[in-house]
């Protein structure tokens, strides 16, 4: 069945993934890539389907309502948000961006969604909402309970998806995922930039103790898990997406020092972020069981293809590391710590 979907931040980590991976497995649909391209966006993640004629880049802020009404005259069937500021350590910085794209873009969305009656309003959320947990996992029904101005923002996105859902029967669908690796990612998160710095011969930072546990899914089982929740998911409805792929800081790094054929000593440590959570555990029985999704690639499998990406498009990432936008701002950081 045919189907027009708005991906918003579709130039981004996620977003270009999921746009790649919808052209690929459903030839009768239609993408809109609606992208502000910050510093995260970038349109050589697209450039393989730049001419493909079942898709549209539109550059834009989803906080522009009449950008936004204009793009959903447009009988768009389906909205897939993924456009957020996502990096912890910049909403520490300055929380400002956070509010003004997740929340408010958020609601600018919704707005639009219902005004022009949107089928599905997908709000793509993250697993940092709940908090951190010493033991056990974290179900949908589980609290919400965020520690930093990143996570507040989403979690806040997330309230006013369920509040349109509650209202005006919006048809919302609300995903939190785990952590993503894999192809695109901007080489300020950990797998990236110790890929990155392995590559270079420097030391790959690690914050505090490196015991803070972070759960990894490969971003192309991220991307079938939301194809399946457009097709299949039930508005009003939360589903939880992870790997079961437990890994600590340290271990994570030393797998991948290890895979890449360097010494085990090739990191550091360094001052610990305000707010740092503990340990992030996803229940994800409900998507296994709703909808029949699994993941389909092993963490080392994950790893493996993530590190081969990388070494293969040197050139994509190196531009990354030795912008200006991105030296002022590791500058900034550590000058905080």
């Amino acid at each position: 069945m045919s189907k027009k979907i708005l991906v918003t931040g579709g130039a981004g980590f996620i977003g270009s993934n999921l746009v790649h991976h919808i052209l690929s497995q459903h030839p009768d649909w239609q993408v809109i890539n609606l992208d502000k391209l910050t510093y995260a966006g970038n349109l050589e993640n697209l450039k393989d389907i730049e001419d493909n004629p079942r898709y549209e880049f539109v550059k834009g802020d989803i906080t522009n309502r009449k950008l936004i009404d204009n793009l959903l005259q447009d009988k768009i069937s389906i909205i897939v948000n993924l456009a957020a500021e996502s990096h912890v350590d910049r909403s520490i910085l300055d929380a400002s961006p956070f509010v003004e794209t997740n929340v408010k873009g958020t609601q600018v969305l919704l707005e639009g969604a219902r005004k022009y009656k949107v089928g599905k309003f997908i709000q793509v959320s993250t697993d940092e909402v709940y908090g951190s947990t010493k033991t056990g996992k974290f179900t949908e029904e589980s609290p919400l309970s965020p520690n930093s101005p990143y996570a507040a923002s989403k979690a806040s996105a997330d309230l006013l998806c369920y509040a349109y859902w509650k209202t005006h029967r919006l048809p919302v669908i609300i995903t939190r995922c785990s952590n993503n690796l894999g192809p695109f990612q901007m080489p300020e998160k950990l797998i990236p930039l110790a890929i990155a710095n392995v590559l270079q011969n420097k030391p790959i930072p690690i914050y505090g103790d490196g015991l803070n546990i972070r759960d990894w899914i490969y971003v192309v089982d991220h991307c079938q898990a939301l194809d399946l929740v457009i097709q299949k998911g039930q508005p009003g409805e939360i589903y939880n997406i992870g790997a079961n792929n437990e890994k600590t800081n340290l271990e994570l790094i030393h797998k991948l020092l290890e895979m890449m054929g360097k010494s085990q000593k090739l990191f550091t440590f360094v001052a610990d972020r305000p707010g740092h959570d503990r340990r992030y555990a996803l229940d994800t029985t409900k998507i296994n069981q709703a909808l029949g999704w699994k993941p389909l690639y092993s963490f080392e499998q994950a790893l493996a293809a993530t590190i081969d990406w990388y070494v293969n498009n040197e050139s994509w990432w190196q531009r990354k590391v030795k912008s200006e936008r991105y030296i002022k701002y590791y500058q900034r950081m550590y000058s905080q710590r």
